[in-house]
């Protein structure tokens, strides 16, 4: 049964339980890419307090990142997540089909193996069930 988080208004935020997942779901694209970094705080802070290390990061409604949040991102955030939570942090990103295509058609697309060495593994996914799959590939047998 999953648990409603306490969210924000651009981020809907619910734990699968059942799932052992972190499930963030983007409401729109904010004008200005600032407003991000406090939702991802927000974020962090409740797969702290659940200890929750999968997320499914769903951003059918959100356009890609600018750069400058994508290094934040990268550099900053994922790292930090990853070393507080004491675990490898596991990322499934979900993009419309369309919105896949072009992320992982793009010159600068990063694929899962660029992350083998960083505390973090990110994957991209334009279905929802393949993101779940590849994030339960990721935990401990139950």
């Amino acid at each position: 049964m999953p648990d409603q988080l306490p969210d924000t208004p651009l981020l809907e935020l619910t734990l699968r339980p059942d799932l052992d997942v972190l499930l963030g779901r983007w409401r729109y694209q904010p004008e200005h890419p600032a407003a991000l970094r406090p939702c991802y705080q927000h974020l962090a802070n409740l797969a702290l307090a659940t200890g929750c290390r999968f997320w499914l990061q769903d951003l059918r409604r959100r356009a890609s990142p600018d750069q400058e949040t994508k290094r934040w991102l990268l550099d900053e955030y994922y790292p930090a997540v990853a070393q507080r939570l004491g675990q490898r942090l596991y990322v499934a990103y979900l993009f419309s089909p369309d919105m896949h295509r072009q992320i992982t058609e793009a010159p600068d697309y990063a694929p899962p193996q660029t992350f083998e060495e960083t505390p973090y593994s990110l994957n991209f996914f334009g279905d929802e069930g393949a993101a779940i799959h590849w994030l339960q590939t990721h935990q401990p047998a139950r």
